[in-house]
């Protein structure tokens, strides 16, 4: 087969069509007059074509040493398309929006939800990326990562961490890939921690607006006077010390009526671990009157077939009995009923600190008591719990 059939004339002056140079190696020319250099081969008895560039960006002597390298990679039996992309990536730096990006498409699949990846991607486009996102990875050193955080390390500092945490993740996701060292300019301890100051000598705690224990069992006589889905809810929540979202997305199979226990699920729970929940005698009694929704696998069911309550149904359902932000009776919000559940165990049963804070299911901290403690306090949690619900639910 006669190769190099054109010229750097012949080149310049083709007219559209298609023109071989031999060796599959052939100018496209476009109707409007643009050029290209197509190289058509062979490979496992399949005819393949890839694309060399543009004339004259590339040229007539580069197109052929770039058709004659792939030629004998496809006649050795590699994919010369492949290769071509395995080499860009080794050539290239990729920016840390990119390495953002394939970190979280790679582990979406582990993170409890979709909701999970959204702020992932949200902290890191509003902080981030003004500062590093086009920067190729191996060019970010401690300058920027503190650009990044120092203005919002003190106002925002629960955000400013995720944000240093994300941020590390990625980088040492970098590291893996051999796209920079080692070193990472985003690592707390020992690094960061020596120019920043600890989250919790700054962090201001802002905690749930909770309603007094003692004012309790008023508050759950009005809502029993309703008969709404929300009320339903907030009065499981308020038994139960529950958060908004663990009641609102509980299914009908977690609950076991014969032995009164609710088993939220360790990918339902904010400490990704399986949380039993004994179930007193009213809420047991509140479940039952519950009607199961063909369609439907939640227990609080919304307007969207196959979709729970809404997130802010039980806030609106307060406001509308006067409480919440702005409330003239009381800023009290569902998230603080947990406080207001806490306050009754500390200052009115004698119940061990152990067995109140196993039933908010909160983690354990401390890593030598978290290994010790294996169990879960469930038939203490139940007489607790019981206690509770008698508490709130008693008549003046």
């Amino acid at each position: 087969m006669a190769i190099h059939k054109l010229s750097p004339r012949k080149v310049a002056t083709a007219e559209p069509g298609k023109h071989e140079d031999g060796g599959g190696l052939r100018l496209v020319v476009s109707k409007g007059g643009a050029k290209k250099w197509v190289l058509r081969f062979t490979l496992k008895s399949k005819r393949r074509e890839m694309g060399l560039g543009s004339f004259p960006d590339t040229g007539l002597a580069e197109a052929r040493r770039k058709a004659e390298n792939y030629r004998k990679l496809a006649k050795e039996g590699t994919d010369p398309i492949h290769a071509r992309e395995l080499e860009t990536q080794q050539q290239s730096t990729p920016t840390f929006t990119n390495c953002a990006a394939r970190y979280i498409q790679s582990h979406r699949r582990s993170w409890r939800n979709a909701k999970h990846a959204r702020q992932w991607v949200s902290t890191l486009k509003t902080y981030a990326r003004p500062v590093i996102g086009e920067m190729p990875v191996d060019e970010i050193d401690t300058h920027q990562i503190l650009n990044i955080l120092s203005p919002i390390w003190i106002a925002k500092t629960e955000t400013a961490k995720r944000v240093q945490g994300r941020i590390e993740n990625v980088l040492d996701f970098a590291s893996a890939h051999k796209y920079r060292d080692e070193a990472n300019p985003a690592r707390w301890r020992g690094h960061l921690d020596k120019l920043l100051p600890k989250p919790s000598k700054v962090q201001k705690v802002t905690h749930h607006p909770a309603m007094p224990y003692e004012q309790v069992a008023a508050f759950m006589g009005a809502v029993q006077d309703y008969n709404s889905v929300s009320s339903k809810a907030l009065q499981l929540l308020i038994l139960t010390a529950t958060r908004t979202s663990e009641v609102l997305n509980a299914e009908w199979h977690e609950i076991d009526l014969v032995n009164a226990t609710w088993t939220i699920p360790a990918k339902r729970m904010k400490a990704s671990r399986e949380h039993r929940i004994p179930l007193s005698h009213q809420a047991l009694a509140l479940i039952t009157t519950l009607p199961s929704v063909k369609g439907n696998s939640f227990v609080f069911p919304g307007m969207k077939p196959s979709r729970p309550l809404s997130n802010m149904s039980l806030l609106q359902f307060m406001r509308g009995l006067g409480y919440g932000p702005s409330g003239d009776k009381g800023n009290y919000v569902p998230h603080g009923f947990r406080s207001s559940f806490r306050d009754w165990t500390g200052e009115v049963t004698s119940y061990p600190r152990d067995v109140a804070e196993m039933a908010l299911a909160h983690a354990i901290e401390n890593k030598v008591e978290a290994a010790y403690r294996r169990g879960d306090l469930f038939e203490k949690r139940r007489a607790m719990m019981q206690e509770w619900a008698d508490y709130i639910t008693k008549k003046d």
